[in-house]
């Protein structure tokens, strides 16, 4: 399939995709709307940044817009449940885009903010709602919403929701749904959990699957630092000061370690906005505003956020700490080279970490490059086999174990597309460049 046209999308959608600039259609996205448009349910396997919120929503407006009516007060023709409030928002903004040239009512729930406006929103009813489970169930619980009359219902990235925990929650809801509807779930992974909520959810599903984890890390540039851990900062200052550094995502396991680093480069002349579940939801907002127009050149996000990210021109993603589950890894360096863009994901890794890192090795089945010349480089953290601490608990808690350190890959010097130029480290050479 070579351009939307063939989809025979409704006029309007065509229009906007064009204004959009969109002229051929992702692979998730030829696979997936055609048999949406036949009303078929549907298992879409795809990791973000493959175009798949174009490939539920078009043929969703393409299918109101043929069966105009008004829905009635407090209920919902199409429900799409997402795991964060960021992509929850992302998703609402995107059906707003699409449905530019038609008459649509959208509205987005989510909890972290007064419930007051989107209960406003929702009083005459909607075409479409894009919600967060829990305050969805809040909001159905005290009579503002209906959701008896559903007509299509989508659970976007849901092995990420089953992660966060949010199994119960899903199960209440579907409760609530009419038999008759359309069933659409996107998951980047298939894990025996999702595997049986979509047979408990779907009915005779096609299946689309695309951009197998693998394949996504392989056209992602990787490499690994090794740094003591109060090091982190300086060499994380290093590689964003790079004038290659377009727009990065730097990740961190704890939400205060976030806001030290954004408090940190700001301090040092890099516009930094940090993001995690204890900042309002308005903090949160303005930060994406500011990192998605240029303005913030750094967001320092935990792992909530890694699937919440929805930014096509993501340059760089930076781990200041490497995640103790390799899956979030993968995630995590998915904020770029999306849309076939190139990208970096450079990491840095402490003594602590090392056994965390073995582990990422064997889930992406291949050994990330070692960059050594620069001058944060640890001899220490990249011979350690201390265990990483338990969770929870403060630096220094590792201890001892077993293993390989899984030194003897080090390198004499970084690839000609890692090395930088001097910056104000004394001296010091930018690493993660293209």
């Amino acid at each position: 399939m070579t351009s939307f046209a063939e989809l025979n999308l409704a006029e309007p959608i065509q229009k906007a995709l064009a204004e959009e600039g969109y002229t051929t259609p992702t692979p998730i996205q030829a696979g997936a709307i055609p048999h949406l448009l036949e009303g078929r349910d549907l298992l879409g396997l795809a990791q973000t940044g493959t175009g798949k919120t174009a490939a539920f929503a078009l043929p969703i407006l393409d299918y109101l817009l043929r069966n105009r009516r008004p829905p009635a007060p407090k209920t919902v023709r199409v429900l799409v449940l997402a795991p964060t409030r960021e992509l929850a928002s992302q998703i609402d903004e995107s059906f707003g885009a699409y449905a530019r040239h038609m008459k649509l009512s959208h509205a987005v729930v989510f909890g972290g903010v007064g419930q007051g406006r989107q209960i406003e929103a929702t009083r005459r009813g909607v075409d479409v709602l894009v919600a967060a489970p829990g305050r969805l169930l809040d909001l159905v619980g005290q009579g503002y919403i209906d959701l008896s009359a559903l007509e299509v219902l989508v659970l976007d990235e849901a092995d990420r929701m089953l992660d966060m925990g949010f199994v119960r929650d899903i199960r209440r809801i579907m409760a609530l749904l009419p038999e008759r509807r359309q069933t659409v779930l996107f998951s980047a992974t298939m894990p025996q959990s999702i595997s049986d909520l979509a047979h408990s959810l779907l009915s005779d599903p096609a299946t689309v699957q695309v951009t197998p984890e693998s394949s996504t890390v392989d056209r992602i540039r990787q490499a690994v630092m090794f740094v003591e851990s109060e090091k982190k900062k300086d060499a994380t200052l290093m590689l964003v000061e790079s004038s290659n550094v377009v727009r990065a995502v730097v990740f961190t396991l704890m939400k205060h370690e976030a806001n030290k680093v954004a408090e940190f480069l700001n301090k040092n002349g890099i516009t930094a906005e940090a993001i995690h579940g204890n900042k309002s939801q308005g903090a949160r907002e303005r930060a994406m505003s500011g990192f998605r127009n240029g303005t913030v050149k750094v967001l320092v996000a935990t792992d909530i956020a890694a699937r919440g990210i929805d930014v096509d021109d993501v340059s760089h993603v930076f781990n200041y700490d490497l995640p103790n589950v390799p899956e979030s890894y993968v995630h995590r360096i998915g904020r770029t080279a999306r849309a076939g863009r190139d990208g970096w994901a450079v990491s840095l890794c402490d003594a602590e970490q090392r056994a965390w890192l073995k582990d990422i090795e064997k889930k992406i089945d291949k050994a990330i490059p070692v960059v050594t010349d620069h001058p944060y480089h640890s001899d220490a953290a990249q011979n350690s086999t201390m265990r990483p601490p338990v969770l929870g608990g403060g630096r220094g808690g590792g201890q001892r174990g077993g293993g390989n350190g899984g030194g003897g890959r080090r390198r004499s010097g970084p690839p000609s597309s890692v090395r930088g130029s001097a910056g104000r480290r004394g001296g010091a050479r930018s690493a993660g460049q293209r």
